[in-house]
C-alpha cells in the first residue's frame, strides 16, 4: 500500500536583480533591511540571524570570515563562511554574547516588508524565510553544486535541498537555449526580405 503523495511545494524567491533593486530601495527599518539581506547572503533562518552574536563571527587567513553557531532548528553545530558583503551588513559589533541585531522582532516589521517590496516594484508574496530560499536558489543558479548548497543551508539530508533544484534548474535552461535555428519574429526583418 502506497502512502499519500504530498503535492510539490513552490518556494518563492527573489532574483539577483530584484535583490539588488530591493537593497537600493528606501526602507522604514534599516534593521529589517540588514536582517533580510544578511539572510539572502548567508541562507540563515530568522532564528539564527537574530541570535547571532559577535563572538560567533570569526576570521582566519585560510578561511576568511565565518560564523560558528548552533542552528536553532536542527541544533547542529555549523561553520558557515560569509562574504565581505554579508559581514558589512553586521555593522560595528562587540565581540561578546550580545545579539548583533539586538532584540529584533521581525513580526513587528512585517507590514514594512510588504511596503518595501512594493516600493521596489516587487509584487511577490515574500516572507523572511523567502530570503533563505533566495540564497539557495541563487547559489544553484550561479552553479554551486547541490551538495555544497545543502551543507551551506545546514540540511541533514540532500533531498531537502533538492526542492530548490526544481525551482531553478539551470541545466534545463541551458538545454532549452542550446537549439537555436536563427528564427526571428521581428516583423521589420521579414518585411525587408
Amino acid at each position: 500500500m502506497k502512502g499519500v503523495q504530498q503535492p510539490e511545494t513552490y518556494r518563492e524567491f527573489l532574483t539577483k536583480e530584484e535583490l539588488v533593486k530591493l537593497y537600493n530601495t528606501p526602507v522604514e527599518s534599516e534593521l529589517m533591511k540588514r536582517t533580510c539581506m544578511f539572510s539572502a547572503l548567508t541562507g540563515l533562518r530568522l532564528g539564527d540571524v537574530v541570535k547571532l552574536s559577535g563572538e560567533q563571527i570569526q576570521h582566519s587567513e585560510s578561511l576568511g570570515n565565518f560564523i560558528r553557531f548552533t542552528q536553532s532548528k536542527t541544533k547542529g553545530m555549523e561553520t558557515l563562511p560569509i562574504s565581505d558583503e554579508a559581514l558589512s551588513l553586521l555593522g560595528d559589533f562587540e565581540v561578546n554574547q550580545t545579539p548583533i541585531f539586538g532584540e529584533y522582532q521581525f513580526q513587528r516589521d512585517y507590514a514594512n516588508l510588504n511596503s518595501w517590496l512594493l516600493r521596489a516594484g516587487i509584487r511577490k508574496k515574500i516572507t523572511f524565510h523567502n530570503f533563505r530560499h533566495t540564497f539557495a536558489t541563487l547559489q544553484l543558479a550561479e552553479g554551486t553544486d547541490i551538495y555544497t548548497v545543502s551543507k551551506l543551508l545546514g540540511h541533514k539530508h540532500i533531498h531537502t535541498t533538492q526542492i530548490y533544484g526544481k525551482v531553478m534548474d539551470t541545466t534545463k535552461t541551458k538545454a532549452m537555449k542550446s537549439i537555436q535555428l536563427g528564427i526571428t519574429t521581428d516583423n521589420k526583418k521579414q518585411e525587408n526580405e
